[in-house]
């Protein structure tokens, strides 16, 4: 078998193990992203995202690197996804928050239209 076979099978591989890996969640957006838990009035960027009870994990998830696609609406606005993934950084902590990601605006809108305001997502860590 050549090396391009195993890399075909070793990409397959790794692509259903990411499907399967998925976690469903809530998420929402926000626009005022400092001072941050993580990182106090450090500047992080943009796609950034404040992590619900489910994922904080006492402040763990830190820095941590998270991929979101959008999968529904939660309401009756129209179809909000833009079938794209954005990987954000987490940066904050939104103890009691109804969802499970609190996304930045500018990274909600690479997955879903804004007026959606709150979408079902998978995410992976």
């Amino acid at each position: 078998m050549g090396i391009q076979n195993i890399l075909i099978i070793l990409s397959i591989v790794a692509c259903l193990m990411s499907t399967s890996m998925a976690t469903p969640g809530i998420a929402t957006y926000y626009t005022t992203y400092i001072p941050s838990a993580c990182y106090n009035y450090t500047q992080e960027g943009v796609m950034i995202a404040a992590a619900g009870d489910a994922i904080w994990n006492n402040g763990a998830a830190c820095g941590k690197f998270v991929t979101v696609k959008c999968t529904g609406p939660r309401n009756l606005a129209p179809p909000p996804c833009t079938n794209e993934n954005v990987t954000v950084k987490i940066i904050d902590h939104c103890p009691g928050c109804p969802f499970t990601l609190d996304l930045s605006k500018e990274a909600f809108t690479k997955i879903a239209n804004p007026m959606g305001g709150i979408i079902n997502i998978d995410y992976y860590l």
